[in-house]
């Protein structure tokens, strides 16, 4: 693998490589790809990137992110768009949070939106992950809400009448941190979660509220960065 697509100097994470690269052994030829974002799966499309040049893998791939689009483009992945191809054979992804039902909280790295309309439009979706990720509950962290800027106090004040704790993420200069969909994201504190799924279809409900960061029942598989190799877990049916 060609020395500018690795990890910075200190950053590599064994745990993360591991899980990145056990699901690109599900990575056929002729798949049409999502592709998540973050720094687990980037391990996952640097391997895709490097199978393209080397192995003339022959893939399309739909990227969730800006960060995701430059970095396969840099790495010679061909891309299309879901107005090209509706349908994807699979997306492989990573997360913030994975309870035992294989249900998620994704978005700290702000692609919420376009994670969950492409996770949507998947036959299979893959979620690579580190051990820290797992959890008993959903709500351990933060549950990112992606809003629209139209309105957006008043869209905090509903977040603040479900007892969510929402403060709007900033970018380090100070200012509103701004999304790929020209959207704010509001970031939550929920604590753990009894019941996700009624959670995801209140926060779906309120008007101006563009996506929030409950994947419910999207997962099929989980791959976990394990030191004694990769864990896989499926989802029951």
């Amino acid at each position: 693998m060609s020395s500018r697509f690795a990890p910075l100097p200190g950053q590599d994470d064994p745990g993360k490589r591991m899980a990145g690269e056990a699901a690109v052994e599900h990575v056929k030829d002729g798949m049409v790809l999502g592709l998540g974002t973050g720094s687990t799966v980037r391990y996952t499309i640097l391997e895709i990137g490097r199978r393209v040049r080397e192995l003339d893998l022959e893939v399309l791939a739909v990227p969730t992110s800006r960060d995701t689009r430059n970095l396969a483009v840099e790495l010679g992945i061909p891309l299309t768009t879901l107005d090209e191809h509706p349908s994807l054979d699979l997306t492989i992804d990573g997360a913030d949070e994975v309870d035992p039902h294989l249900d998620l909280i994704k978005g700290l790295g702000g692609a919420l939106f376009m994670e969950k309309v492409v996770a949507s439009a998947s036959s299979r979706v893959i979620i690579v992950i580190d051990p820290g990720k797992r959890v008993e509950r959903l709500g351990r962290g933060k549950l990112p809400v992606e809003i629209m800027r139209f309105g957006h106090t008043t869209t905090q004040r509903h977040l603040e009448d479900m007892g969510l704790a929402p403060t709007l993420r900033t970018s380090p200069g100070g200012l509103p941190f701004v999304t790929d969909n020209n959207g704010f994201i509001l970031d939550c504190l929920p604590g753990p979660l009894d019941d996700p799924a009624a959670t995801d279809r209140e926060l779906t409900s309120i008007p101006g509220v563009l996506e929030n960061g409950l994947f419910i029942g999207l997962a099929r598989t989980v791959i976990v960065g394990e030191g004694s190799g990769p864990l896989v877990l499926e989802r029951g049916d």
